[in-house]
């Protein structure tokens, strides 16, 4: 009889024991890290194509506010790269540009559980989010010629440097709307485990150094526009050569040959997307059940 007691009391002592986790743990937050995958959007790649993602790396801390609504800080670096040469389109492989960035990124972000979310607790150790947030990145287009790393921004490639109507050397930083969707899922009472995909709604259109027309350089220039990119004593300048790589596939007839003709397509912003595996750490406290 005392035996069975016993195991009576036992069994309920193991029923009772998750309740009393569910009633007393309060989630007040997590910090994690993450790793994955960023691609760019924009100019040099019209029609999302997916041919050169570059890695991504980040670091959050996540307040909860319930089981539901929490507010996430974050500070990721990625790299952005793209080419001409992946594009299907005659008039863009002859254009022949390209560009890398460096991506720094601090961001704010809500994200909005669908399931009830309670670390340890069997019933509620998954759920699918939503994320959305503001944030602000910085960027410095590159790209390569003659072997040489050769910075874009100093260089006005579309006419900054001089003016040409108007156009004055963008900067290098920009904000961003981050917009997505991941899931996450609780491994114990310490860890979870979580992947996201997240698009970024930029403010600028130089994230890939290109938007507008080729400015006037030596094939049109004239008395009302001056060259843009002038000859020094060695020669053409560097700036000449990264304007117009379409020369170094058709050196007799560069598409800066006809005055204005399209460069970029400035009436739609470049974007990115971060595509991110992450592990966080839990935090919380626990509070005595209330009689009842």
């Amino acid at each position: 009889m005392n035996r069975t007691l016993s195991i009576l009391f036992f069994t309920l002592l193991m029923v009772q024991k998750p309740k009393a986790q569910e009633n007393g743990y309060v989630h007040q937050g997590e910090f994690g890290i993450t790793i994955g995958g960023a691609h760019y959007f924009g100019d040099l790649n019209t029609r999302t194509g997916l041919q050169r993602p570059k890695p991504a790396i980040g670091v959050f801390f996540r307040k909860q506010f319930g089981n539901y609504v929490g507010l996430r800080v974050a500070g990721r670096f990625a790299q952005l790269s793209y080419s001409d040469t992946y594009s299907k389109n005659e008039y863009q492989k002859k254009r022949n540009l390209s560009f890398n960035s460096n991506i720094f990124e601090f961001a704010l972000q809500g994200d909005f559980n669908f399931f009830k979310f309670v670390p340890n607790d069997p019933k509620y150790l998954f759920t699918p989010y939503v994320t959305l947030g503001v944030g602000m990145f910085s960027y410095d287009p590159y790209d390569y010629y003659q072997g040489e790393k050769i910075y874009l921004r100093p260089l006005g490639t579309e006419g900054q440097a001089g003016g040409y109507l108007g156009r004055k050397e963008y900067g290098s930083m920009a904000f961003c709307v981050p917009f997505g969707v991941g899931v996450k899922y609780n491994v114990n009472s310490k860890i979870n485990l979580s992947f996201e995909i997240c698009h970024r709604f930029t403010t600028t259109d130089y994230l890939d150094d290109v938007s507008t027309t080729y400015a006037p350089n030596k094939f049109t220039a004239d008395a009302n526009n001056p060259d843009m990119f002038p000859d020094g004593p060695a020669g053409p300048s560097t700036a000449f050569y990264m304007q117009d790589r379409s020369i170094e596939i058709d050196p007799a007839n560069p598409l800066s040959s006809v005055a204005g003709r399209q460069r970029g397509w400035s009436k739609q912003k470049d974007q990115y997307v971060i595509a991110e595996i992450g592990i966080s750490f839990n935090f919380g406290s626990y509070r005595c059940p209330t009689a009842k």
